[in-house]
């Protein structure tokens, strides 16, 4: 299979250890059920340097166990490379959004198309809102978002 036939999303949130993990590994999911897992290339990553190295929130790590989601994931920091190398950037709110077109401004020939994941969203829930200071009833609504945005979007023509 020719390389360009493989298509890329990195999902990014603040840290990388709540939303942008759970959102990789619902999709990762999603593309491992729809058997085309091998024509696409996902990570998550942070517009901040809080988490680097820490594994997703264990919070998180429940709630997708609960649901029998496979999730291993280090946080990292979004790179330079990320914009030149992603086809898509899917980011959880407006300060990521904001932070990222920021940092893409700085690369040339940046070819990442920087969205907000919820755009996809049926609901039109536009925010997926960082469920860190929340409970569990928070995780779950993000990882209900993120299956419904990430099942959108996957669907779409890449």
């Amino acid at each position: 299979m020719a390389a360009r036939e493989v298509k890329s999303v990195l999902f990014v949130c603040l840290g990388n250890i709540c939303r942008s993990p759970i959102a990789e590994a619902v999709f990762r999911k999603l593309v491992t059920d729809e058997n085309v897992e091998n024509k696409w290339r996902i990570d998550s990553a942070a517009t901040s340097t809080y988490e680097i190295g820490n594994p997703p929130d264990y919070r998180g790590q429940a709630c997708m166990k609960k649901h029998g989601i496979n999730m291993n994931h280090i946080a990292r920091q979004v790179t330079k490379d990320d914009f030149l190398t992603f086809d898509y950037i899917l980011c959880m709110d407006e300060s990521n959004l904001r932070d990222l077109k920021r940092k893409s401004n700085q690369v040339k020939n940046c070819k990442a198309k920087i969205e907000l994941l919820g755009s996809y969203d049926p609901q039109k829930q536009l925010i997926i809102e960082d469920p860190y200071y929340g409970n569990e009833k928070d995780f779950e609504a993000v990882y209900e978002q993120c299956v419904r945005c990430c099942k959108a979007f996957l669907e779409k023509p890449h």
